[in-house]
């Protein structure tokens, strides 16, 4: 055990900083899923299980196991999950940080991506919910593979995307900067984009900003989304602000103007296939 025995910790030592300037994937997951603690010489840490290789969320008892050693070792016996579907860490030594972090990463726990676009927050959809109209893991594999780009989404900041699989919304999608919500079309899986939801002090409900699109132009819409958003931001706004401030219509038209205009081929997850839409 590394920690546990105390809560004194040296501030951050040189070796520490010397690993953050060498290591460009260690940075990377420091400035993205490691926060600062209240106690000098600690921090907390998010795992991430939003990876391509899981469904988001989702953790084998092998990962579970492992997590709970680092908890041991590296956090005071303790390990938290957020609504956000993510286990933390609460009280790591900053100067184990390195340590576990191979750890994370050898075990597919470690992608900096805490906050961002493809850490999204989704229901098990059509594959498990007898009540889901379509299905939500393989649209959010979807979404990550279109944008697994890091500069991209470090460029696009802070970004809140949940996928519901029906209007039950278990997943949030109502209270999401970008909400996505499955609906069942004459047995075809359609979806809805809904923006500007938020929860806190300031919840509100996102708006529907058009008609449902199949499950394989999803990604290519919310890409040329962003897009408008990119292009419409001052310098340091988030989403949120963004569209506040111009409204919803040009990410409408942005998301639904050039549907068939996309010279990339869907992929093969979200074409239709009634044997992978389970209706339990």
């Amino acid at each position: 055990m590394t920690s546990g025995s105390t809560l004194d910790a040296p501030a951050d030592d040189p070796l520490h900083l010397q690993r953050l300037g060498r290591d460009p994937a260690f940075a990377a997951w420091v400035r993205r899923n490691v926060r600062p603690h209240r106690r000098p010489g600690y921090a907390i840490v998010t795992l991430s299980t939003k990876h391509q290789d899981q469904a988001p969320g989702d953790l084998s008892a092998a990962r579970m196991q492992a997590i709970a050693r680092w908890a041991d070792d590296y956090s005071f016996g303790e390990v938290r999950v957020t609504q956000r579907q993510n286990p933390v860490l609460a009280q790591v030594r900053r100067t184990d940080l390195h340590a576990l972090w191979c750890q994370a990463a050898a075990a597919g726990l470690a992608t900096p991506n805490v906050g961002l676009l493809t850490d999204i927050v989704a229901c098990p959809g059509g594959d498990y919910c007898s009540l889901a109209n379509a299905r939500s893991i393989p649209l959010t594999h979807a979404i990550q593979a279109r944008f697994a780009d890091q500069d991209l989404l470090e460029r696009l900041g802070d970004l809140v995307v949940n996928c519901s699989g029906c209007m039950n919304g278990c997943a949030h999608h109502q209270l999401a900067d970008i909400g996505i919500r499955g609906i069942d079309k004459q047995g075809a899986e359609y979806y809805q984009f809904g923006l500007g939801g938020s929860h806190g002090e300031e919840t509100r409900f996102g708006i529907v900003i058009g008609p449902a699109v199949p499950a394989a132009e999803v990604p290519a819409a919310l890409e040329r989304l962003l897009s408008a958003y990119l292009a419409q931001r001052r310098v340091g706004e988030p989403f949120a602000a963004t569209l506040q401030r111009i409204g919803s219509q040009p990410f409408a038209t942005a998301a639904y103007g050039a549907r068939e205009r996309d010279p990339r081929p869907a992929p093969e997850s979200l074409l239709p296939n009634k044997k992978q839409f389970s209706r339990k």
